[in-house]
């Protein structure tokens, strides 16, 4: 399903921003933290990290016309100097408006470069929310990038898709009332709320 967001927004200066809110987050980041655990099961810290790594690795990888799967779920490299590399490689990637047209291969199947980079910009919120619960950083970005986000995920991941096990996503939470927007967009990818304490 497809969302007037998605139609007649540019995700490139809303995703610049979301990398540029997670470089922030891993600046943040302590060693003490690393083995903290996170909202996201799957990930402690320094996992989450590596993620995010080579999730923004992903993103420059397919702008550029390559295989995604050419990049590990799981990067070597954790700190937010490699994380700040690749969003650099990324907005190099997606510079070219015809990027946002062109179809490409992601996880999800084969999609406009602009529906990828939705996606991408989708997880990096989430992920990024994720960092800053878990690390007690401020866990909201701002709303005018979370807002759109959140209208197009609920386009492309739709409630009613979670039974499916190809879909890596939990049932939607809903949120508690004092939960901003981020907290929202990751209760609709199926974060509950988290008490790092």
């Amino acid at each position: 399903m497809t969302t007037p967001t998605q139609l007649t927004t540019d995700p490139r200066p809303l995703y610049t921003a979301a990398t540029a809110w997670v470089t922030e987050l891993l600046a943040g980041v302590d060693d003490a933290q690393l083995h903290h655990p996170t909202p996201c099961t799957e990930f402690d810290v320094k996992t989450l990290s590596r993620h995010l790594v080579a999730t923004v690795g992903r993103a420059a990888v397919v702008g550029e016309g390559g295989d995604f799967s050419t990049v590990p779920v799981l990067a070597d490299a954790y700190d937010v100097a490699a994380y700040s590399a690749a969003a650099e490689r990324a907005a190099r990637a997606w510079h070219d408006d015809e990027k946002l047209t062109t179809l490409v291969t992601v996880p999800w199947g084969q999609v406009p470069g602009a529906g990828a980079l939705w996606g991408y910009l989708n997880e990096t919120l989430v992920h990024g929310w994720d960092l800053a619960v878990a690390t007690g950083q401020p866990a909201e970005a701002d709303p005018s990038l979370v807002r759109p986000t959140l209208e197009a995920a609920k386009g492309f991941l739709p409630e009613h898709i979670r039974a499916s096990d190809e879909v890596p996503f939990g049932a939607v939470v809903t949120p508690r009332p004092a939960a901003g927007l981020t907290e929202q967009l990751a209760n609709w990818s199926g974060r509950a709320f988290f008490d790092r304490n």
